[in-house]
């Protein structure tokens, strides 16, 4: 696996920091990493598990449907830039990938990146709660009764 340089650091801490994020912030990227920490033991690939944790939502705008595809690209560029391979570029794209929720993710890598994202769902009850907030206010824009139909 390779290393990326501070810009790389800095330009992704950014972006989980940007005013418009409530969830998908720096405390999301933090509670992934912490729970992968736990699970590492699990990766086929910790190396790249890991780094596509720190991009799985490197971009996200929620009015956009092509979040984690743009997310993927950027990690590719970033990996290419520091001598990564195509195949390990390729395996890291595959597994932000996995975190559009569009399918089942199919054992190993995917599956353990795809349950680190949602572990938020099994929170206990005050940080689900939390994230509840997170995510309403993230979506403010969206018509309440399409955000939340009786």
């Amino acid at each position: 696996m390779v290393a990326t340089d501070e810009s790389t650091l800095a330009s992704v801490l950014a972006a989980y920091g940007e005013s418009d994020r409530f969830y998908h912030t720096l405390q999301h990227l933090a509670e992934c990493l912490d729970l992968f920490e736990e699970g590492v033991g699990l990766a086929d690939r910790p190396g790249e598990v890991a780094i596509a944790l720190w991009f799985h939502d490197v971009v996200y705008d929620t009015r956009r449907s092509d979040n984690e595809s743009r997310s993927a690209d950027q990690a590719e560029q970033v990996l290419l830039k520091a001598g990564g391979s195509e195949e390990e570029a390729g395996r890291v794209r595959q597994l932000i990938l996995a975190t559009r929720h569009a399918e089942l993710p199919p054992p190993g890598d995917a599956a353990l990146i795809v349950d680190i994202d949602l572990a938020i769902l099994g929170a206990p009850p005050e940080r689900f709660e939390e994230y509840e907030i997170q995510i309403h206010r993230e979506y403010e824009w969206v018509p309440e009764l399409v955000f939340r139909p009786t």
